[in-house]
């Protein structure tokens, strides 16, 4: 166990940082991260239950093995100039020494030692070894470890390798002592206070901190531990040179029982800082991705409300030279009337079939024509203002994916990325495909026949729908009846004098209501239906993206719980291991 006895305070501590893990796991589960964080931040919870783990580490031939035989006192590992430590050995107390294979990299080694009986030792392959895999079992065994002890060669002090490996241990937040071996190999003092100096300042600047570093010569301790009884004074000199007994010292005062219990609680803690801060970079991330989304997708529904109050100022304008083409309809009319309901004209007025034609080709003349082409040129106008739209949500869905495309976010584990992307093709594919298969001529010939249909059953009677040529020509052609009807009327009774000036103000009433309603009708009709229209296409974009904006809502509002979720958990471990740090005083 992490400790003989426990004190009341000592097992609260232990049962929060418990709890306090076991919500972080369950946080990073929720955040998909991958099966190694989870197992390891397993493993190191494991490691509450386990005894001291001290975990020597470096290059091969540094003398790792060697110094673990001298610290142990005893010649339990083989040492060699090539990469002996083929893989991890996990050295326990025993009755006596032996060797039990525990899996195909792990080797468990039980010896009689002392030390053995509150710490667990291991031995890791070179972090440079020829085979890839011995760096790769090193590194996971890293965040199982309680102490680590960096073993490097006073012959080549601090390489690149190591200080790229101790870059990987610090980032676990362990508590490292740095060992420079074999500076029995250096021929003078100053030397091997320039390599401790060297070594020193490289870590400090590494670490940000300053480490501990003891020069020895692993060789000559356990020589000196070896020695026959009879040559004391050899073993004196020895042990006097190779300078491991302050090494010593150091590691009993450190691993004595309330620091060992600090260091015990500090590795998983570290380990759970470490997941925290790593995953909480990848929340980050993917809300900062994701408010470039919501920008984009605000950005689209801003065009879309610009594009329907243009559509819909355009279509004023539109509207309006149908207005005219009525409105010069009606001043045809009352000019034809003021010429022709005279007296001087009292004998063409009584052919009735004379004033229609007449006034078919002087008042209707080709306003049904106009107003035909007029709405033509506005359902075109209209069907390609669409495409247009459909065209723009496209682009902006494609460059949205093109200046994303090196991005990488939430690598760790998870779909996020995927469904990001997978979404965006799909409202991209969508769009491009509206684009691609867009039919204009077939989309004017639909939305002719709907304005028709709205503009007949809006106002024009029962004209039906056979097109709105026909249909003013309809209304126009029944006014000419009825207002012939009037005319002729009207010579009927040339013998009153205010007869025909009254006739006349009837004939153009009549005319102004007509083309009020037929006025009423077509604006009504084509409003409305330029109304349904653009609903139909803004519904369409909208349906298009609709399953990217709600992917975007909700991971929004999923990754920002989390990110509160991690903040609190943040602040429960670092309330546990200001606590843990008080263990003892």
């Amino acid at each position: 166990m992490i400790a003989r006895v426990l004190t009341d305070d000592e097992r609260r501590l232990v049962a929060e940082e418990r709890q306090a893990l076991a919500d972080l796991r369950f946080a990073l589960a929720d955040l998909d991260a991958t099966r190694e964080d989870l197992e390891s931040l397993d493993r190191s919870l494991g490691q509450l239950d386990e005894l001291f783990l001290l975990v020597v580490v470096g290059e091969f031939n540094a003398g790792k093995s060697a110094f673990i035989n001298a610290l142990l006192g005893r010649r339990l590992l083989d040492e060699g100039v090539t990469p002996t430590t083929a893989g991890i050995h996990l050295i326990r107390h025993g009755e006596d020494k032996r060797e039990h294979p525990a899996r195909r990299t792990f080797e468990v080694v039980t010896a009689p030692v002392e030390l053995l009986r509150e710490v667990n030792v291991v031995d890791t392959p070179g972090t440079n070894a020829i085979q890839r895999e011995h760096e790769a079992l090193t590194r996971d065994f890293i965040p199982r470890s309680d102490l680590v002890l960096f073993v490097t060669s006073a012959d080549r002090p601090f390489t690149e390798s190591e200080r790229s490996f101790l870059e990987t241990i610090r980032d676990w937040g362990k508590k490292i002592v740095v060992v420079v071996n074999k500076i029995d190999i250096l021929e003078a003092p100053e030397d091997v206070e320039r390599v401790v100096s060297f070594v020193t300042e490289g870590t400090r600047e590494l670490l940000d901190r300053e480490p501990e570093v003891f020069p020895v010569s692993a060789r000559q301790a356990l020589k000196a531990k070896l020695a026959e009884p009879g040559n004391s004074d050899d073993a004196a000199r020895l042990r006097e040179a190779s300078r491991f007994d302050a090494l010593e010292r150091y590691v009993t005062e450190l691993l004595d029982e309330h620091e060992r219990l600090r260091l015990k609680l500090l590795n998983p803690l570290g380990v759970g800082l470490r997941h925290e801060s790593r995953y909480r970079e990848v929340v980050e991330g993917r809300l900062e991705l994701l408010a470039d989304d919501v920008a984009a997708l605000q950005d689209i529904e801003r065009q879309l409300a610009a594009y329907r109050e243009d559509m819909e100022r355009d279509l004023k304008y539109r509207l309006s030279d149908v207005e005219n083409i009525l409105h010069a309809f009606q001043n045809r009319g009352d000019t034809f009337f003021d010429e022709t309901l005279r007296l001087g004209r009292v004998f063409d007025l009584i052919n009735k079939q004379r004033m229609r034609r007449e006034f078919e080709q002087k008042v209707v003349a080709d306003a049904p024509q106009q107003i035909d082409q007029r709405v033509s040129e506005l359902i075109d106008w209209l069907v390609a203002a669409e495409l247009r739209q459909w065209q723009a949500v496209t682009a902006h869905v494609t460059r949205r994916r093109d200046r994303h495309a090196e991005r990488i976010v939430g690598e760790v584990g998870g779909s996020f990325e995927y469904d990001r992307d997978r979404l965006l093709a799909t409202v991209g594919k969508t769009a491009q495909r509206t684009v691609e298969g867009y039919d204009r001529e077939t989309e004017s010939e639909r939305m002719a026949e709907s304005v028709q249909l709205a503009v007949a059953s809006a106002a024009l009677l029962e004209a039906g729908a056979i097109g709105l040529g026909a249909t003013v020509a309809l209304v126009a052609a029944s006014a000419a009846v009825d207002i012939t009807g009037i005319l002729a009327a009207s010579a009927l009774a040339v013998i009153g004098l205010f007869v025909i000036p009254a006739r006349r103000r009837t004939a153009k009433r009549e005319l102004s209501e007509r083309i009020e309603i037929m006025r009423d009708g077509l604006m009504t009709g084509l409003h409305g239906q330029f109304e349904r229209e653009m609903e139909r296409s803004l519904g369409r974009l909208r349906e298009a993206i609709a399953p990217y904006t709600r992917f975007v809502r909700s991971e929004s509002d999923h990754l920002e719980g989390a990110r509160e979720r991690l903040s609190t958990l943040r602040q429960r471990l670092e309330t546990i291991r200001e606590q843990i740090g008080a263990i003892g005083s």
